[in-house]
């Protein structure tokens, strides 16, 4: 008999790269629900948010990005993301802001570690797909 060999799970990293080339590829092509927004405002914003997080707070930056209707599918994204890596609880919404606002300091903590980590990968897609050139807001 031969060993039927596993295909090993992909490691966390790889999950954020595989997630985050997806959502570079969806903004690139205005695809889904997010159809309106332009490309390079997907980018720009997604390079400028982790110093934001540092700065502000998670929390504070997310209401900044929806407040200005900046980059909405970025902040689907993020959403999407770490409810994929931290799922909501019965009943809790998949929102990310909604889910800091009613969540503890150890949900803030880890959702803030996590797309910090995620936008890493994010950006530099966004970096070889063109997607922040010559953005200025």
């Amino acid at each position: 008999m031969s060993a039927i060999t596993k295909k090993p799970e992909p490691t966390l990293d790889q999950k954020r790269a595989a997630h985050a080339w997806e959502a570079v590829r969806q903004a690139k092509q205005q695809q889904g629900e997010h159809r309106g927004q332009a490309p390079k405002k997907f980018g720009g914003q997604a390079k400028k948010l982790p110093v934001r997080i540092i700065a502000s707070g998670l929390g504070q930056a997310l209401a900044f990005l929806k407040a200005k209707r900046y980059a909405p599918g970025l902040v689907a994204s993020l959403s999407s993301w770490i409810a994929s890596c931290i799922p909501p609880h019965e009943g809790e919404s998949r929102d990310l802001l909604e889910r800091i606002i009613a969540g503890d300091s150890d949900f803030l903590r880890r959702a803030t570690d996590e797309v910090l980590a995620y936008l890493q990968w994010l950006t530099r897609f966004a970096d070889a797909e063109g997607l922040t050139e010559g953005e200025t807001e």
